[in-house]
């Protein structure tokens, strides 16, 4: 018998067919992925099978027995819990306290916070958690809140557990923690949905794979029977290559150097003594696990942040400490953000005017104070088009576009403006195979027009398969830097902790 049955699942919104007769299933003891390309149907159908939609077609049986979910409270009493992509936890409050919320254990008619501290306390055990469950929220790294959010699912006495994109905020070895936890859980005999698009991690952790493609069910397979090449194959229904290596041929002179590069955060380094350059046609990756100074180093090479000290040219050009990112957008320098929901884009604004974000002062937009809308529109119409756009028209909120075409308009506007320099940070993250490889391919096709890119990224392949030399930073420090194909993997795992390699070891 089946944890979970879903068959002929349908779902329409105004124009839209987000689900078609869709099936799914998942046994206990199973972790199971759902794989599709944003905008396939993944998240949609497991809000579904979670009460937070109605289908307008469709069967669900939890356990042999057929349930119409009316809600989220209905779904949790029927043993689902859901942890989303952007977690729901209050920062303010304990750990436990975000754990009980809304099933507090009571002593009288009053919230019994001993008990409540105790019975964390001894979950957190169950599944090999260690935590403090005294310890406010807003203290913990985002692998932690996740691990709160599993908790908090597993308190209300779930046995089928969705877990929407859980990777896509992780640093690597908190993928690899999590994968420990899911493996955990599963020997326990609870169910794991996993909606990803992330091949590689499918491919380590998943008993099978559903693929759903433009809301339809594509197939599920086996990840021993299969490959990751396949799989992306099902999710876009074309080949797709993926992990190319595509080194420069054209290399020219330097064009962005950055001198003693320093920033100071209170008394401590977040960045010391940072040197490192960018010739025409070169991409440069900066290699590093997340939190050793790759957001500070973004900030300053974008405006964002002022250095405590650093000599910055492009070209001949010297741009000062003190300039703000209009200065630097002004002397060709385009940003490509690692948050695209926080300084990416205006979620509540349309396509058009995101569009033109940071470029909206220019001659071309604006005449005496007033935007030219019709031009900002055919410009806007014309990125869609150009950059592969899935939307309507440019007038909807970038807000309803998926993860990919987000990325895309922010990739189109930058790009279109023609800068110099791409200072390129995390620009594939929370995006599908399809939508990856249409980014890599603008951005080798940008560094073949001459121009140059840094690319900050916390997928090691793409650094690899994009980058022509290597920066590996290390709290805050650069600890080497060389051509990418003379560096191994074991030499990039052992600098990006803080060990060393000999010219031997390379």
């Amino acid at each position: 018998m089946n944890a979970v049955e879903m068959h002929g699942i349908s779902k329409e919104f105004p124009g839209v067919k987000a689900l078609d007769n869709v099936d799914f299933s998942i046994n206990k003891g199973e972790i199971h992925a759902l794989l599709g390309e944003n905008g396939a149907g993944k998240s949609t159908l497991m809000k579904v099978l979670y009460g937070m939609h109605q289908p307008n077609m469709g069967t669900i049986s939890i356990k042999g027995k057929d349930v119409r979910i009316n809600s989220p409270i209905e779904a949790i009493k029927l043993g689902i819990g859901m942890v989303h992509q952007h977690f729901m936890l209050v920062p303010v409050l304990t750990i436990a306290e975000n754990i009980v919320a809304g099933a507090e254990p009571k002593n009288g008619l009053f919230f019994d916070l001993h008990k409540a501290i105790s019975e964390v306390d001894k979950l957190a055990k169950d599944v090999g958690f260690t935590i403090d469950p005294r310890k406010k929220v807003e203290e913990l790294s985002v692998g932690e809140r996740q691990r709160i959010e599993i908790l908090k699912a597993l308190y209300r006495g779930v046995e089928i557990l969705i877990l929407d994109e859980p990777t896509a905020v992780l640093t690597p070895l908190e993928v690899k923690e999590l994968f420990t936890t899911l493996r955990q859980l599963k020997q326990k005999g609870m169910s794991i949905i996993l909606i990803t698009h992330k091949l590689h991690e499918i491919m380590e952790v998943s008993d099978k794979v559903t693929v759903l493609r433009d809301g339809k069910t594509i197939g599920t397979v086996l990840p021993k029977d299969t490959s990751a090449n396949e799989l992306a194959n099902m999710m876009v229904g074309r080949e797709v290559k993926m992990g190319v290596k595509c080194r420069s041929t054209n290399v020219g002179d330097k064009l962005f150097e950055v001198q003693n590069l320093c920033l100071k955060n209170g008394d401590r380094f977040c960045l010391k003594d940072i040197n490192l350059y960018l010739r025409k046609g070169e991409i440069l990756g900066i290699a590093g696990v997340e939190g050793n100074g790759q957001t500070e180093l973004i900030e300053v090479l974008t405006g964002l942040r002022k250095p405590d000290k650093m000599c910055l040219k492009i070209g001949e050009h010297e741009i000062s400490n003190n300039a703000g990112a209009d200065e630097f957008i002004k002397s060709g320098i385009g940003h490509i953000p690692e948050d695209r929901g926080e300084r990416g884009l205006v979620l509540d604004m349309s396509i058009k005017n995101n569009c033109i974000l940071g470029y909206h002062r220019i001659n071309r937009f604006i005449k005496k104070g007033i935007f030219l809308n019709n031009v900002i529109g055919k410009y806007a119409r014309h990125l869609i088009k150009t950059f592969k756009i899935k939307a309507v028209n440019e007038e909807i909120h970038v807000g309803t576009l998926s993860g990919g075409n987000q990325q895309k308009v922010i990739i189109g506007r930058i790009f279109a403006q023609n800068p110099e320099v791409v200072i390129a940070a995390q620009p594939t993250r929370g995006v599908d195979v399809g939508a990856i490889e249409y980014i890599h391919h603008k951005m080798i096709e940008f560094r073949d027009e001459g121009k140059a890119i840094l690319l900050i990224s916390a997928d090691l392949d793409e650094i690899k398969s994009l980058s022509d030399r290597i920066v590996i930073l290390y709290k805050g420090c650069v600890v080497a830097q060389g051509v990418t194909d003379d560096f191994t993997d074991t030499d990039l795992g052992i600098l990006m902790t803080g060990g060393k390699i000999s010219n031997e070891e390379r």
